[in-house]
């Protein structure tokens, strides 16, 4: 009888200890698996990090890359826009008669008034050229004051007075009756310090030429 109890005795205490067994090996087996999730965790968020630095110095060069190309289009927008500009005022520039710069005063034959006319001296200058022209085709003198023919004999009065274009006042413009193959034109100054006949000759294809000037004492329109 006694042999029984402690054969049961045993029995049960090796019961409860292979079930507490049982017990502390699956906690044990569950904080190494909550460890490796930890471990497995950590290292992936560090794997992230590192990524992201990897990648950001790659975003910022593929933005100065980007940041270049943009400036040197703009670099390339810019030098065109500057080539296109100078070409379209080079053709401006040619649809403009083109002054000569003023001849040497020495080659100038200039011959007195006797005291009987208005005429203080004649200024003939054989070195005065044409001021060109834009006009093309047969040329028919006009005289409105809106017209590029007119603008080009204010030009040929200039360039033989030395008055510039915004000092002078135009009193008369009109043919040549005395030699039948010109023109003439009775121009001042705004003070009317300076008074002239300028006497002009188209040339065909080259613009308004002046072949004489005469001071004049007063003006004198006929």
């Amino acid at each position: 009888m006694s042999n029984d109890f402690q054969s049961g005795s045993r029995s049960s205490y090796r019961a409860k200890r292979k079930k507490t067994n049982i017990i502390l090996n699956s906690l044990i087996v569950l904080v190494l698996a909550l460890i490796f999730f930890v471990a497995y965790t950590i290292f992936l968020s560090g794997d992230d990090k590192a990524e992201t630095k990897k990648d950001e110095p790659k975003t910022e060069n593929q933005a100065a890359i980007k940041k270049d190309k943009v400036t040197e289009k703009k670099e390339e927008g810019n030098g065109t826009d500057e080539v296109t500009a100078a070409e379209e005022g080079t053709g401006e520039d040619s649809k403009e008669a083109t002054v000569p710069e003023q001849e040497d005063d020495s080659q100038a034959v200039v011959t007195e008034g006797d005291g009987s006319s208005n005429v203080l001296k004649t200024i003939e200058n054989p070195a005065w050229k044409p001021v060109g022209t834009v006009q093309t085709g047969e040329h028919t003198t006009v005289y409105d004051k809106s017209s590029v023919d007119w603008q080009e004999m204010l030009k040929a009065v200039s360039y033989a007075t030395g008055l510039e274009d915004s000092n002078l006042t135009v009193y008369w413009f009109g043919r040549d009756k005395v030699s039948g193959n010109g023109y003439f034109s009775t121009v001042a100054s705004k003070d009317k310090s300076f008074k002239y006949n300028v006497y002009l000759q188209w040339v065909d294809g080259q613009g308004w030429k002046p072949v004489k000037v005469e001071e004049l004492s007063a003006i004198v329109v006929e």
